[in-house]
């Protein structure tokens, strides 16, 4: 199923390695070396916790909109389905996610046009929440704050807009007098069907509130990595500053629609702490050891959920557990 998708995150993860090296060289391997064996490993499991926080907050906005969507799945299979699309996490602005709409649509038979307009209510969701966390210390430190502000400008316009159905009606009529959207008028306004009702205020709130909270999780986990290398250097971070830091790099790094943000990410990371006067080398380690934790790490979790999703037989196993224990209750 997935084997069309192999080569381009073989791709993706080939540039990944290399844009680990090249900052590997530029840190000196050597220093870089002596600074991971400084690190203190043992709070990597709570660095990948709090990663798999944020994803288990992002799934629950999932489920949320499933629900409003009225799309009905077992909450294993959605499970998988979610975690599944981690996979894609490496292609540019993570717009691989909609693979999930494919594999919905499998399930349940529900038509992509319907859910596909979930992934893009994720997105600005996500940059909302990002935007938010980010501004405060854009603004403290002056610095990135015409990006943050133009970014949060550029969302809250095409959430107003795509909030009101007379506008975008209007521009969906227009698509549908050109030749070649006119045959896929019919989904476009399925597709708008479902993200109006996605980005109604109530729920529009809602997962904002969220994806902040999912967020703030791997900010926490930035400012743990940069706590951990204080031990070994005369290093000294807020909270504030690690949010905005990662936050803003986040940022960049899906501006840039790269793969993953890969590279634009790791820059930005870098660079900033380096600003900061941090040295070089636990710069470079510091970036590599949350973008393992982050983005990586939700790779290898899709490698291992799309996995159980193809093995019917595992999920036939739960389901028959589920009856063998209905009917001793009966």
């Amino acid at each position: 199923m997935f084997s069309k998708y192999k080569k381009k995150i073989l791709l993706s993860v080939t540039f990944g390695a290399l844009v680990f090296l090249a900052f590997s060289i530029y840190a000196d391997f050597g220093n870089l070396l002596l600074s991971f064996s400084k690190f203190n490993w043992y709070w990597f499991p709570v660095i990948l916790a709090l990663s798999f926080g944020n994803y288990l907050v992002r799934f629950f906005k999932w489920e949320y909109y499933l629900k409003i969507l009225n799309i009905s799945i077992k909450p294993l299979r959605s499970f998988l389905i979610f975690f599944s699309s981690f996979i894609m996490s490496v292609t540019p602005g993570k717009m691989g996610e909609v693979l999930k709409s494919f594999l919905l649509k499998e399930e349940t038979g529900t038509s992509v046009s319907v859910s596909a307009p979930i992934i893009l209510a994720e997105r600005i969701t996500d940059f909302l929440s990002i935007v938010i966390l980010c501004i405060i210390g854009a603004v403290v430190f002056d610095y990135g704050r015409d990006i943050v502000i133009i970014t949060g400008i550029f969302f809250v316009l095409l959430t107003i807009v795509l909030s009101s159905k007379k506008l975008s009606l209007r521009i969906i009529s227009i698509f549908e007098k050109i030749k070649f959207t006119e045959k896929h008028a019919e989904k476009l306004y399925t597709a708008y069907e479902s993200t109006y009702n996605l980005i109604k205020i109530k729920p529009l709130l809602i997962v904002v509130g969220m994806s902040v909270v999912a967020w703030f999780f791997e900010c926490l986990g930035f400012y743990i990595v940069l706590k951990v290398f204080t031990n070994i250097s005369s290093i000294e971070v807020t909270v504030l500053t690690a949010t905005f830091i990662y936050t803003f790099s986040t940022l960049i790094g899906a501006i840039a629609m790269l793969p993953g943000g890969l590279g634009a990410t790791e820059a930005s990371l870098t660079g900033l702490l380096i600003f900061l006067k941090i040295p070089k080398d636990i710069s470079v380690a510091a970036t590599i050891i949350i973008r393992v934790a982050t983005l990586w790490f939700a790779v290898i979790l899709g490698v291992i959920a799309i996995q159980f999703y193809g093995n019917k037989s595992i999920n036939e196993i739960v389901d028959l557990g589920g009856t063998e224990l209905k009917e001793k209750n009966h």
